[in-house]
């Protein structure tokens, strides 16, 4: 990179956290869920996440990594002796439908917990839901500035490309095109269109999801604009299924994505997921979308407050997670502050590289970091 010439672009969409959060109401009142304590029932927790739909490819993930962990939790004896049942409905990725679902679950489901739905979109509606019936909420994607509108006690990431925008701003780095689109109907390719006609040596995506990017890359491709340096907040950390949505790993090569995770990671408890998630779903590491792991670690951090406190309400669940103890998930530590924003996250850049190979990057100095290739070559030519 070269600070001081290097032409910069932001193109803002809706931002997905790199790593797993927390929301949970701060309120001090008590709901408690049905612990079953001297017949140790199974206990039920609910999730909305979108099957069909826009982020059907990340709410599908999702969904293997929560399925996952309520087969492990259970082969593990369950939370407190009590058998975990999992209820997943369909938001078809609709703001309103999650809004619905989440209601569903706690007012006529009577779910034990609830745990978070993918994408900022979802997140917005689904938050003051759980918010209202006192409800932990502990998340593994939604960070992005629709939520913050909400000005709710529910807490959520701080999002990334605004951050890397005025980052790079003050290195010297000019910005010559930033636009936030709206969730709702982000029209990513006329604004891929006029970057393009730009030709800006960096683009910085703030997609939601693997279309949002894959909308992108191929409007770069059909008007052959190749910049120097590609980066997205969310995409291309989907393994296979990003590779497919865009034609395949010669035209992943070089581009760049943060995460908190990947299937190399130096984790014993994230070895143990991979292990498992193979066993159960099929094909290699490779193929593992970070999505399952943010999913996984959500129950992680829940059994950890279980088991920390001994008991199945939210309210307690609520306190320890604010208590500023650090609890260990398959996306290593989480540590929550005050308004429940993990502080100790992992954080890494990764580089899809010759040969579909998805390593990391940065820091540079990491213990497994490698170099980075740069400039990204031609499309086509990974």
């Amino acid at each position: 990179m070269r600070p001081n010439g290097t032409r910069f672009l932001a193109l803002t969409a809706v931002a997905s956290a790199a790593a797993m959060i927390m929301a949970a109401c701060s309120s001090s009142s008590t709901t408690t869920s049905s612990s079953g304590t001297a017949s140790k029932s199974p206990i039920l927790i609910g999730t909305s996440l979108s099957l069909t739909g826009d982020f059907s490819v990340d709410g599908q993930a999702f969904e293997r990594g929560y399925n996952l962990w309520v087969q492990e939790i259970n082969k593990n004896g369950g939370l407190l002796g009590h058998k975990v049942t999992l209820k997943v409905l369909n938001d078809n990725s609709d703001p309103a439908t999650v809004a619905t679902n989440y209601s569903q679950l706690i007012s006529a489901d009577h779910a034990a917990f609830v745990f978070g739905p993918f994408s900022t979109l979802l997140t917005a509606s689904a938050a003051p839901v759980a918010a209202r019936n006192h409800y932990a909420f502990i998340e593994g994607a939604g960070g992005g500035p629709l939520v913050f509108s909400l000005k709710l006690p529910n807490p959520f990431a701080v999002p990334m490309v605004q951050n890397a925008q005025a980052i790079l701003q003050k290195a010297g780095v000019k910005t010559v095109y930033s636009k936030i689109f709206p969730a709702e109907n982000p029209a990513y390719k006329a604004g891929a269109d006029q970057i393009a006609a730009l030709k800006p040596d960096m683009v910085v995506i703030g997609s939601p999801d693997v279309p949002g990017v894959q909308s992108i890359m191929q409007a770069f491709m059909q008007q052959h604009y190749n910049p120097k340096i590609l980066a997205a907040s969310a995409g291309p950390d989907q393994g296979s299924a990003f590779l497919t949505a865009i034609g395949g790993a010669k035209n992943a090569t070089g581009t760049m994505v943060p995460n908190g995770w990947y299937p190399g990671f130096n984790n014993a408890m994230s070895q143990a997921f991979v292990k498992a998630y193979n066993t159960r779903y099929g094909g290699t590491p490779a193929d593992i979308n970070a999505d399952a792991a943010e999913a996984y670690s959500v129950g992680d951090t829940l059994a950890a407050a279980v088991n920390a406190t001994k008991s199945l309400t939210n309210a307690k669940v609520i306190s320890y997670l604010h208590s500023g103890v650090t609890v260990q998930t398959v996306q290593g530590p989480a540590k929550f502050n005050a308004i429940g924003q993990n502080v100790v996250a992992a954080h890494y850049i990764f580089q899809w590289q010759t040969g579909s190979k998805f390593v990391q990057v940065l820091p540079a100095n990491a213990t497994g970091s490698v170099a980075i290739v740069n400039p990204k070559p031609a499309w086509g030519a990974g």
